[in-house]
């Protein structure tokens, strides 16, 4: 297990990081997540797009994250593989869903993965893990009853594209956003 040390190293630099970040919150929550705002009120050199996906089902969230980010990537004037995608447990799920289903992208940053639903570490949420390989950051509550230390070990070195995860205090939802912001911009490069 990673200690929740801060991401040291990009595997961006200016000329290739993510021109923009879509974001997505948990299943109950909306675009205005405090986690969602903290990451966006402090990236300020990164355009970001924050959705509320009203849904919990991963199909029609991932229509809606298709949509949207078609729209901010013109907005933004950029290719959709310029764009970094992710969020909040649900949110994150599904954007690595679309990821894998052939939404190009720059990175996933994934913030409280639901590896398997609290309880139940048999019903996991990784058959999708080895269509990603882009750059992909994991960042969880170390007591997070949706994915232990173990289990990410386990479960990660299936993604194919290169991975970081890291560790904050806390459980499925971490009160203190202040180290969740720092691994995200630190994995950004901003």
């Amino acid at each position: 297990m990673r200690d929740a040390s801060i991401v040291t190293s990009s595997p961006f630099t200016k000329r290739n990081r993510p021109a923009g970040l879509v974001l997505t919150p948990g299943a109950s929550a909306d675009r205005d997540h405090h986690t969602l705002v903290a990451i966006d009120e402090a990236l300020t050199d990164l355009p970001v797009l924050r959705l509320t996906l009203g849904t919990n089902r991963v199909p029609s969230a991932v229509k809606k994250i298709v949509a949207a980010s078609e729209a901010f990537a013109a907005e933004l004037g950029v290719s959709l593989d310029r764009l970094a995608y992710g969020g909040r447990s649900f949110g994150g799920r599904s954007c690595s869903v679309a990821v894998a289903e052939g939404l190009p992208a720059a990175a996933l940053v994934l913030l409280s993965y639901p590896l398997h639903p609290p309880g139940k570490p048999d019903n996991l949420r990784v058959e999708h893990f080895p269509d990603i390989a882009v750059p992909t950051l994991f960042v969880s509550g170390r007591k997070d009853p949706f994915g232990t230390p173990d289990e990410f070990g386990e479960h990660v070195p299936a993604v194919a594209g290169p991975t970081t995860v890291e560790w904050v205090d806390g459980n499925h939802a971490p009160k203190n956003d202040a180290p969740v912001i720092e691994h995200v911009s630190a994995f950004l490069g901003y």
